[in-house]
């Protein structure tokens, strides 16, 4: 089975929960893309509007693999009302008085198509999307939160919340991370070894926040912690918001193992590059699917006491498994940047799904494809959704 074979296979638009005005302070666009991750497109719409990054706001990101539809606002009333460039395309739909946030989006609605599918594996599929599409699953994060994942220094953000800010450089300039795009880790190969030479770096990096950085380590070289902070904030924002969300994830499967093995439920692994998470191997009784419904485990930070017994045992043992405390998780040696408050419900069932049918795959003769079609809350990741339904372990 295969998904994301080609941009058009996984569609995904984002919901918005409130309507924007005919009038307004920001205007709110609509923007479509295609094979561009969210970030790209923010930096070409700043471009093309002739206003600084920061003016740009996207609520959530969206991965570069899929056709998406999603909105941002913009600190510019006059801005005209549609753009386009390569990939993309932005047109005004209204206004609001203030910028998007988070809090503005109702979720995410997909169409999904599944290729390459033995003739005979359609029903099980089925059987298993039907299963899926009741109990729900759990709700974890998925890889593409992880993109800031190194494999020799783990995450930048733990370093961050450690105090190795010359580690967190590292990774910054230098540390091979699982999404860095190629010209980036061809920069990224040659700092590694050329590294402390900084106007050697400076001279060869792009252009980007990766010559401001190296501008000032020329003049002060050694000062890690102040070169650190002149990273661009998003980064360092992202960075502690991929090792925070990886904490949850721990936390959570270790609860929902707790909750399952007393309830007498098998449990299976989910096998992730970072780890295993607990995942039931069969569907859940409806008693304790409800109760893991009403279950909300905050983001694990400096303020967050989690009341429960159960959620503060894992957050006790996942963090002495990192080597941290509670008190540990404040990002100290950054000005700009910090750890995020909130939390995050333990379980999520899809909204309206719709097997949509299958049918000949003419990228693959001989074979079938299946079409899907379901909505998630906000936060929510059709990725592992799939990545379930393709192992066949569901909930």
């Amino acid at each position: 089975m295969r998904f994301k074979h080609v941009p058009e296979d996984f569609q995904v638009e984002e919901l918005l929960a409130i309507r924007p005005a005919p009038r307004g302070t920001y205007p709110v666009y609509r923007v479509e893309k295609r094979g561009l991750p969210t970030l790209a497109v923010h930096d070409r719409l700043a471009a093309r509007f002739g206003i600084p990054p920061g003016a740009v706001r996207f609520p959530a990101l969206k991965d570069k693999d899929a056709v998406a539809v999603q909105y941002c606002t913009v600190d510019a009333p006059s801005a005209s009302a549609w753009v386009s460039g390569p990939g993309f395309t932005a047109r005004r739909v209204g206004f609001l008085p203030r910028p998007l946030s988070p809090r503005d989006l109702a979720g995410n609605r997909f169409r999904i198509v599944l290729r390459d599918l033995d003739p005979a594996e359609a029903p099980a599929l089925r059987a298993r999307w039907e299963a899926l599409a009741c109990a729900g699953f759990p709700n974890y994060f998925d890889l593409q939160r992880f993109g800031s994942w190194s494999q020799a220094f783990g995450f930048p953000g733990k370093l961050i919340l450690m105090g190795d800010v010359e580690g967190a450089l590292r990774c910054y300039l230098a540390e091979p991370l699982v999404g860095d795009p190629p010209p980036i880790l061809r920069f990224k190969k040659f700092a590694r070894e050329h590294w402390g030479d900084w106007a050697t770096l400076k001279a060869h990096a792009p252009k980007s926040n990766l010559r401001s950085v190296l501008t000032y380590l020329c003049d002060h070289p050694g000062d890690f912690k102040k070169a650190l902070n002149l990273v661009t904030p998003r980064v360092l924002a992202v960075w502690l918001s991929a090792y925070q969300s990886f904490l949850w994830n721990e936390v959570a499967s270790r609860c929902l193992a707790g909750a399952l093995s007393g309830a007498g439920v098998a449990l299976a692994h989910l096998a992730l590059p970072l780890g295993k998470l607990v995942i039931p191997r069969k569907p859940v009784p409806a008693e304790l699917a409800a109760r893991f419904l009403a279950t909300e485990i905050a983001l694990p930070s400096a303020k967050a006491r989690p009341a429960d017994p159960e959620v503060k045992a894992a957050v006790e043992e996942v963090l002495a498994e990192e080597g941290l405390s509670l008190s540990d998780l404040k990002a100290r040696p950054l000005k700009h940047a910090y750890l995020g408050q909130g939390s995050r419900k333990l379980w999520v069932v899809p909204a309206e799904p719709h097997w949509l049918g299958d049918s000949e795959d003419e990228l693959f003769p001989g074979r079938r494809k299946v079409a899907l079609l379901f909505a998630l809350p906000p936060g929510s990741y059709a990725t592992l959704f799939l990545r379930l339904l393709s192992a066949g372990k569901s909930p």
